[in-house]
Formats: structure tokens, sequence, C-alpha cells
């Protein structure tokens, strides 16, 4: 089953299996007859099974390291927000009328199990040894697919990226200090909260600083104890970004500190942080290998089929061979209105750029070399390569970087405060002991 969750994200963690540890049976919960509510969430319930089995799943990922987690009374608390905000999200998304046909569901599932190279039956036999139900599998990959497309959504709607934002950030410094992986412990704050909330979360992000600093525990154990963000239990991972991908705050902290330093507690998005650097990677000149070549296309369609047009590139190959020019025979014959009126000539291109079959083609000619016919979706082909060359793209890739790096930045910001004001907005009851 390791291998199977491995390919969902973390949302099945909670829903469907452990990621990066095998749940094993006993942990599995079974269904009872009568089921106690953990949670309201408007017009839903949240089941004491549901909130069993993925507590079990997270106690299984920590086997080995069970003194990192929080006491079971904190950590059930920390799952269940993650479930509430799960139904929310998947309540929200269908008011959008975000709907994921069976289909796509089988589909994706297909895809996990080919990706594991086992058959729909024997992943269906794994997941009953893991004590996981199939079809309750199957619903956690639709809400997976289904909160996707509901962040598309929010963000497609609301974030843009501008040229002089791109121009802004490529004048800056932080473009050029490559790439930070950073951990995070957030001590969250309400908003509008009030001045002894303040002061009581300052209190404790203070204390776990103190903590780490006297080397009682370390980050990624604070993280899952104490961390009120989503990545908790991942012990604050941020994962691997550029500076600029981080909220300004966070990037002047970053870029003044070494791998394994430990930043002061900060006011910031949510509350207050605490931020470790875990690794960085710096990010010289950039270059790749572009052709240039021509060719000439036969089109298969509804009125050629790939035998015709076959037997039509085979006698354009003759001409070429008895001696005609190929850019003339290309102006002439050429059905490929890009390139025709050019004598075939198809522009310098990274290899790929003009599909698989002319990539693969282009790799066994030499420099003014012809090559026999071959065939793509499109049809038949041949082509001319007519030479090669290193060309640094280091200016595209920082401009196509930035550009990246803004709109994810602007992405997480923009679905952070609407996950807030859904959860601030919504009717949510938990009924978990105190």
């Amino acid at each position: 089953m390791n291998r199977i969750a491995t390919r969902c994200t973390a949302l099945l963690v909670l829903l469907a299996g452990a990621i990066g540890a095998p749940v094993n049976a006993q942990l599995a919960v079974p269904m009872t007859p009568l089921e106690s509510v953990v949670a309201v969430v408007e017009e839903d319930v949240i089941l004491r099974s549901e909130l069993d089995r993925a507590v079990a799943n997270i106690l299984a990922q920590y086997a080995d390291r069970r003194e990192q987690l929080p006491p079971q009374s904190a950590l059930e608390r920390q799952v269940l927000e993650r479930l509430v905000l799960l139904r929310l999200q998947v309540q929200r998304a269908r008011e959008m009328g975000v709907r994921v046909p069976d289909a796509e569901v089988e589909e994706s599932i297909r895809r996990i199990a080919q990706q594991n190279n086992i058959s729909l039956d024997q992943m269906r036999a794994q997941l009953a040894a893991d004590g996981i139900d199939f079809p309750e599998f199957a619903q956690s990959l639709r809400d997976e697919i289904v909160v996707q497309r509901l962040r598309q959504q929010i963000v497609q709607s609301r974030v843009q990226v501008s040229e002089s934002e791109i121009d802004i950030l490529l004048a800056s410094e932080t473009l050029q200090s490559g790439r930070v992986r950073v951990a995070n412990i957030l001590v969250a704050l309400p908003d509008g909260a009030t001045a002894e909330q303040i002061d009581l979360a300052k209190t404790k992000i203070d204390g776990v600083k103190g903590l780490i600093d006297r080397g009682e525990m370390n980050f990624q154990a604070a993280a899952i104890r104490y961390s009120d963000a989503p990545n908790a239990l991942e012990g604050g991972d941020l994962g691997t970004r550029r500076l600029d991908e981080l909220p300004p705050l966070f990037a002047s902290l970053i870029e003044g500190m070494q791998p394994g330093d430990v930043s002061p507690a900060v006011r910031g998005p949510g509350g207050y942080h605490l931020l470790q650097l875990i690794e960085r990677s710096n990010e010289g000149p950039q270059s790749v290998t572009e052709y240039q070549a021509r060719h000439i296309l036969v089109r298969v369609n509804e009125v050629v089929s790939r035998e015709e047009a076959r037997s039509r590139i085979d006698a354009l190959q003759a001409r070429l061979q008895a001696g005609e020019d190929f850019a003339e025979l290309a102006r002439a014959e050429s059905q490929d209105p890009a390139t025709r009126n050019q004598g075939g000539d198809m522009g310098w291109f990274p290899l790929y750029a003009w599909g698989q079959a002319t990539g693969e083609a282009l790799l066994k000619l030499a420099d003014g070399e012809v090559s026999e016919p071959f065939s793509s979706d499109a049809g038949w082909h041949i082509l001319q390569r007519l030479g090669s060359r290193e060309q640094d793209v280091t200016e595209q890739l920082r401009r196509n970087e930035a550009r990246e790096a803004i709109g994810r930045r602007k992405a997480e910001d923009e679905y952070e405060r609407f996950l807030r004001q859904m959860r601030d907005e919504a009717y949510v009851e938990t009924r978990l002991a105190s």
C-alpha cells in the first residue's frame, strides 16, 4: 500500500492511506453500526471512525519517532482541523459547480495502478489488506481532484501577473539568490486578534524558540508538536523554493541565514513564525542546445490515408535524391502552412519543440544531412538538419521563472485568504473532549 499511497497528495494521508509508510492491518479502524460524530461541518458531519483512521495513518508514518508527535488529544485536534478544512473545500467546490465525472476518477485509479506496476485487482487486494475500503479510496481521489479544481478556479479568477511586476523582480537581487529549502513553525492568530491573543501567541512562539535554542527539541519535532500550520505534521517543511516565492519578510530573513539557522520569531501572515533554512542552492548560467532544420510534410487526414501519405512522401524523397532543391520542393509540395513559404525552414528550436518524432530524427542526422521519411501524428515528414548551437537561455528562463514565482506566491496568498475566510464564515461544531 505504501507505493500506492505515495502517488497521492497529502489529502490522501487523511482519507486513504499514509504517505511514506504502510498502514498496518491492525491500524485499520472498522466501521461500527453506531458511530459518534466528532464534528459538524455546515450540513455534513465527520465521524469518529474517519478521524480514527486518519490519526492511525499519522501514527503509522511516525512509528519509529512517536516522541515527535504531540499528545493524542492535540494530534486529534490537528487532524480534525485538516478534515474540516477538506470537507469545507469539497462543499464549496460543489456549490461552485465543480464536478468530477466517474470516468475521470476511474482513469486516475488506473494511472495509480500502472505507476505501481500492478493490476486493478492487485490494487484492490493491497488496499483491502491495509484495511482500506476501495469505494472510500475512490471517493478520496474524487475529493482530491475536486479541491484541485476549486483552487484553480479561485486562483485563476483572482491572480494576475503584470510585466512590470516581472521587471521589478528581475531588477531585484532576490531572483539571483538561487533556491532554498525552508521549514516553518506558525503560532496562528485570528483576524482582528485582541491584544491578549497577540501576547499569548508571542509568549508561545518565544517558548518554542527557547526549546530549539537550548537543544531540547529539534525544529522538525517542534513543528509537529506546536505548529498551527497545515504542514505541521510534515515537520513544517515548505519544500524547495526560490527566495522570491517566499513572502518578502521571510525572504529577507532567509537571505542572511546559513543552513541549520533558525530565525527570530516574526509577526507575519497568519500569526507568529519561526523559520529554519534547511539548505540553499545557487544557480549559474543555463544553456540549451538548439537546432536549425527544415522539413516537408504530407498530412494524414480524412481524405488522405496514412498509406497514401507514405506513398507521396516516398515520391518526394526520390525527387530529392535525384537532385531537386530541398527548399524549392518544400515550397511546392509541403503541407505545413507555417513553414512552406520559407522553404520548410523551422528556425532554431530546442530538440523536442516540434515533437518527439522530429527530435529523434534530428539526433540521427549530421548537419546538412536529409532524413529518411518518418511519421508523426500530423503525417509523414522528410527532415534536413541545417545546424546546431548552444544558446544561453538564462535571461529567458529567469523571466519565465519570475513570472511563475510571482504567480505561485500570489496564488498561495490568495488561496490562504480564501481558506481563512471560508473557515471563519462556516458553521463548524467540534465535539472532541477538551
